[in-house]
């Protein structure tokens, strides 16, 4: 929920005469403001990385007097279990569609993990890791042509029509809750675009990144390798254009992906694009390189951050991935996506378990070493017990 959504209802339970926004991280600034006879709080910040805030809100209500009064949790409640029990009732599309922008509002790194199946988007939806005290998860998905194209066993050229991969997104809509972003390639003729605007904004979906190429469609990654065309400035802004014309609401995103500096176009020329298409509309840019340092990325965020029509950047490590999430944001960067891992751990999984079968002449090392357990990958799944 949105703050202004979070106010109107406090405001209206009984007894609340005023609610007064927290405009930083710190307490202090509105107790000094206030100087309440009272503070009170949850009694799970006597421990753990929230007991030095605190300490400072006790030794500031000292000079006045006030108390700070903890309130025990309730027993029997669980914030995990209340939020297993939202993920199985759902969402709808207007509200997981909204949630990328909350998301930007509120991170300084939005973290998306690439999904091709069902499957894929449960572990995505599911997996998380606690440092610190605090719950790691990815904030997001995103549904990548070239996985879907590899899981299909098909090449990476725009063979799959919008058809077949958007049956293949509805199967992970239907199993999770979090924002989706969808890989539009080129997006097609601008007529296309269109329609594949639309029915994105009407899954739910929040936000469709496409490419400044045209012609057949080639991985990135090949840069100059394979014959590669870059679309023309004022081509592709028309295209932009047209997208944003063609969706409903605000929530949907068009975030423009240049290769510029996949191409060798030079720094000045991935400038100069991303302020035309920021200009033309678009709601963020992507910059991909294929370089193997964080180097050429980091002087284009300098650049793009000094732009004044600036908007949210999204970067792909899958070259050089020995950058740090802490880096990314330290140079400006809104969404990291990892654009392909889950696709290239499982090949080899399932390579080794296949050669473990044949040099055995049964499944006993291939079950004990590779494989979950059965039952464990059939509760997985919701609604399968």
């Amino acid at each position: 929920m949105s703050f202004e959504q979070r106010k109107v209802i406090v405001e209206n339970v009984k007894g609340v005469d005023e609610v007064i926004a927290q405009e930083t991280l710190d307490y202090v600034p509105n107790l000094l403001k206030i100087k309440p006879d009272y503070v009170l709080h949850g009694d799970d910040w006597k421990t753990g990385v929230q007991a030095s805030t605190r300490a400072r809100i006790l030794e500031v209500m000292k000079e006045w007097g006030g108390k700070v009064i903890d309130i025990p949790y309730t027993k029997g409640i669980s914030s995990t279990k209340l939020n297993s029990i939202l993920k199985e009732v759902g969402t709808t599309p207007e509200i997981r569609s909204y949630r990328l922008k909350r998301l930007l509002d509120s991170k300084d790194l939005v973290v998306i993990s690439e999904a091709h199946n069902g499957l894929c988007g449960l572990i995505v939806e599911n997996t998380f890791v606690e440092q610190n005290g605090k719950k790691i998860e990815f904030d997001g998905i995103w549904i990548s042509s070239l996985t879907q194209s590899a899981a299909c066993a098909r090449p990476d050229i725009g063979y799959l029509d919008t058809t077949s991969r958007m049956a293949a997104l509805n199967d992970i809509l239907e199993v999770t809750t979090k924002p989706i972003i969808y890989d539009g390639d080129n997006g097609g003729p601008v007529e296309h675009f269109v329609f594949t605007v639309k029915t994105l904004e009407r899954l739910g979906v929040s936000a469709v990144i496409i490419e400044d190429k045209i012609g057949l469609k080639k991985n990135s990654l090949f840069g100059n390798q394979v014959v590669q065309n870059q679309d023309n400035i004022e081509d592709f802004c028309k295209k932009i254009i047209a997208g944003k014309h063609a969706q409903i609401t605000q929530n949907f995103m068009i975030i423009a992906r240049i290769e510029s500096l996949i191409l060798e176009k030079g720094m000045d020329d991935a400038i100069l694009r991303a302020k035309a298409y920021l200009d033309a509309g678009a709601d963020g840019i992507m910059i991909h390189s294929r370089k193997e340092t964080f180097d050429e990325v980091k002087q284009f965020c300098k650049l793009y951050n000094q732009l004044p029509n600036r908007k949210p950047l999204v970067v792909v490590p899958s070259s050089y991935c020995d950058v740090y999430e802490k880096e990314l944001i330290e140079n400006g960067v809104n969404i990291v996506i990892y654009a392909n891992h889950l696709l290239r751990s499982a090949y080899p999984a399932m390579v080794n378990t296949a050669k473990s079968i044949l040099e055995n002449h049964r499944s006993k090392e291939a079950s004990d070493k590779y494989c979950m357990k059965i039952k464990d990958i059939i509760t997985l799944i919701p609604g399968a017990k």
